[in-house]
């Protein structure tokens, strides 16, 4: 029988209202609990004023006034003078990292191979657990027995993978964690309660604290997190600067901002979300637009320069391929597939890129030391690249329209991961691919996009909202044949039809599927009696 859950005492004005077994208890003590609310205090209300400036914005996109590069930093991106710090002890060669869930088998495993990075569905257990485990592996306790008995432990500390965190996005909140009554940022409770409970382990593993930063729209947000980290550090005696962070260029109007924050990974995904409102920008099929695309190549080309021009690393984009059983030669194919990419990535000049399987880790890390022998690429200055606003814009060259298979698959990817999301799984295999929030992200918003213009497949038929329903029917009803009545009624497939219906119609959009889902993960409790 498991141990009771204990009465977890709280900190003034903080409210718990998730459970929280007895070895959560030990992340969320008091002491973590105040740290995290003072944190959330101090930063929350600039929080919230930046997000309301992304509303001001997409508003301003909307009506037609399109990203550019921001004269007001003009000065700052000319200067050559400024350098980003060097890059911090397993952090000078990063050629391969893989993504990956905080449970404990796959903490174990990436760090016994390379650097974890977080695709977690924010479940309140999850939360927490990855808290527990993430602690646990840097203090080299870790270790899990399967329910087959196979045992997972960690290797010798010389030969463990480098621990990179990522907290979740400024728009999320955590609302099992109140302050002052009020939903904690997401953000500062994952950050404030890994830095609480694991920093000084991180640093004494030689190895941190380090972190990826997502969803950010511009320097500014990125400044909030330097503030953020300047008080952490200062609240637990811990030199400035011992935070590293890496930054995840995934919107949009972050692109046109990077020349300012610290080292770079390319992601570039709201290219749909921020021009969804300009018939012109509507995209085609989903793997018709890849990284060889126009914008996204603009993209590729300017981070590279930015970073370089700074000394710092320049990361490149996930291989979400995932081995194929028993169909070499779609295996094989696969795998040239990642191949070609990864050979793409450090020609370029990327100094190291990300995998989403533990399979594609020897494959990655086969072109890049036949390419890159040294530690990473910041040589590589690119002063040949020149981009402009209209080239992170462009639409040029795409393969034109979609097909009906194309909106099958598209409501099949976002129905399937989202089930999944709710489930509280959030890096799920879907057609041979590894789907996280990003990736499901594409398949929603375009099928909006579709709609919200009546934009046409390539044999004529406008796409309404009425016919994305019905397709999404379909494919629900793919779902429980497969599943059959008893398993489907037991999953999330009603709710995650329910939800992705409401938001592919071309009306009301939902900037984030994260945000559109996450009251549905909720396991609210009333707060415990206080010690």
């Amino acid at each position: 029988m498991a141990p009771a859950a204990p009465r977890l005492p709280s900190a003034p004005g903080v409210q718990i209202l998730g459970p929280v077994t007895p070895e959560q208890a030990s992340v969320l003590s008091p002491a973590a609990q105040s740290f995290v609310a003072a944190l959330h205090r101090c930063f929350n209300a600039h929080r919230l004023a930046l997000l309301a400036r992304r509303d001001a914005r997409q508003g301003e996109i909307d009506a037609g006034r399109l990203p550019d590069f921001l004269p007001e930093t003009a000065a700052v991106r000319a200067e050559p003078s400024w350098r980003g710090a060097a890059p911090a002890p397993g952090l000078v060669d990063r050629r391969v990292e893989i993504t990956g869930p905080v449970d404990r088998k796959m903490v174990i495993n990436a760090m016994n191979r390379f650097g974890v990075q977080d695709s977690n569905a924010p479940t309140w257990s999850n939360n927490l657990d990855g808290q527990v485990n993430i602690r646990d592996a840097l203090l080299g306790t870790i270790s899990f027995t399967a329910p087959n008995g196979k045992s997972y432990r960690l290797k010798p500390k010389g030969e463990l993978a480098t621990l990179i965190v990522r907290p979740r996005g400024w728009h999320m909140e955590e609302k099992h964690f109140l302050v002052d009554g009020q939903p904690c940022s997401a953000s500062l409770f994952d950050f404030g309660l890994f830095f609480f409970n694991s920093a000084r382990a991180s640093i004494a593993a030689g190895q941190g604290p380090y972190f990826y930063l997502p969803k950010m729209e511009s320097h500014l947000e990125a400044r909030l997190w330097n503030n953020a980290f300047n008080l952490a550090q200062d609240m637990l005696a811990i030199p400035r600067g011992t935070i590293r962070a890496t930054v995840l260029i995934e919107t949009i109007l972050a692109a046109f901002e990077m020349d300012l924050p610290p080292p770079l990974k390319t992601s570039p995904r709201t290219f749909i979300k921020k021009l969804r409102n300009h018939p012109d920008k509507v995209l085609p099929a989903r793997g018709d637009v890849t990284m060889t695309s126009p914008f996204m190549d603009a993209y590729v080309r300017l981070l590279i320069k930015t970073c370089h021009k700074r000394g710092v690393h320049a990361m490149g984009g996930m291989a979400a391929q995932i081995p194929i059983k028993g169909d070499p030669a779609a295996n094989d194919a696969a795998l040239a597939k990642v191949r070609a990419d990864k050979l793409r990535e450090v020609q370029a000049g990327h100094d190291g890129t990300w995998v989403a399987h533990p399979e594609l880790v020897k494959v990655a890390l086969a072109v890049f030391n036949e390419h890159m022998p040294q530690p990473n690429q910041l040589f590589v200055a690119r002063d040949d690249v020149a981009v402009g606003a209209a080239d992170l814009l462009s639409t040029r060259g795409l393969a034109a329209g979609f097909t009906e298979a194309d909106l099958r698959l598209n409501c099949n990817i976002a129905l399937a991961y989202m089930e999944s999301w709710l489930r509280g799984v959030g890096c799920v295999p879907i057609h041979n691919l590894m789907e996280d929030a990003a990736t499901a992200e594409i398949s929603r918003s375009q099928l909006w996009q579709w709609v919200r213009h009546g934009a046409a497949t390539r044999d004529g038929r406008a796409v309404t909202a009425a016919w994305a329903v019905q397709i999404l029917d379909d494919e629900t009803d793919k779902f429980r044949s497969e599943l059959g009545d008893e398993k489907f009624r037991a999953s999330k497939f009603d709710l995650a039809r329910r939800l992705l219906a409401g938001t592919i119609q071309g009306k009301e959009y939902s900037d984030f599927l994260t945000t559109l889902c996450y009251d549905h993960i909720l396991t609210i409790t009333a707060p415990p009696s206080r010690m």
